[in-house]
């Protein structure tokens, strides 16, 4: 009989953000499989082992996933992975596919997914808490009150139209496109900046003219529409 392929959202980065469940089924599948080429290097891997050292002791499945927007690359790349998770569920094993944040935001994981699912496996996605409900606890405040929008954008791609939305503006990964959206936020009310959020390296920045001209890959900025919360 085939396994089953679970794609687990670990959280943001705070180990101990990592669901019950999550926990649970990470502890009971006989493989992990990680996006990377070298599991114990990846971060999803080290936000497990903070809570759960074990995690060593699993039978480990590295994933090449290379950051690029090259579709023929992306596409060779997802078939790889789905060719080597099909393996381990043809050998009726289960794997849990550990991904950052939620498995159905802007994840690397739904391409695997839809692929396994595709040959006849059984896959099943378990939720992480998303990156920026994390980043809102950071900065201690909400996300949205009463009727207000939620905008979850891709920071690489346009994002003068989506300012102009209502409501809160989610700019997701905008580490290297960082220089760019510091320059279109400047004069804008109620920016943040959250990178790295629940690792080591957190770092917080409050106000357009305070967000660096560089940060890293895990970096989100939020735009609140401060005057709709007066209302």
């Amino acid at each position: 009989m085939a396994g089953k392929l679970y794609g687990i959202g670990v959280g943001p980065g705070d180990p101990e953000l990592l669901t019950l469940k999550a926990l649970r089924l990470i502890r009971v599948c006989d493989v992990i499989a990680v996006p990377g080429r070298i599991p114990r290097e990846t971060v999803a891997y080290k936000i497990v082992e903070g809570i759960y050292p074990d995690i060593e002791k699993k039978e480990l499945l590295g994933i090449a996933m290379p950051m690029t927007k090259d579709q023929d690359i992306l596409r060779q790349s997802h078939a790889e992975g789905v060719e080597k998770l099909c393996a381990e569920l043809e050998k009726g094993k289960t794997a849990a596919f550990l991904t950052l944040g939620d498995p159905a935001i802007y994840s690397t994981y739904i391409y695997l997914h839809e692929g396994v699912k595709r040959r006849g496996y059984a896959a099943e996605m378990v939720s992480g808490v998303p990156s920026f409900c994390a980043a809102a606890a950071k900065l201690n405040t909400g996300i949205a009150m009463g009727a207000q929008q939620i905008h979850v954008i891709p920071a690489s791609y346009q994002i003068e139209e989506a300012l102009r939305l209502p409501g809160t503006k989610i700019l997701m990964k905008a580490g290297r496109e960082l220089s760019k959206v510091r320059e279109r936020l400047q004069g804008l009310p109620g920016v943040y900046m959250v990178e790295n959020c629940g690792m080591d390296e957190e770092r917080i920045c409050r106000g357009a003219e305070n967000i660096p001209e560089t940060a890293g890959y895990y970096t989100l900025v939020m735009v609140k529409d401060e005057e709709g919360e007066r209302r």
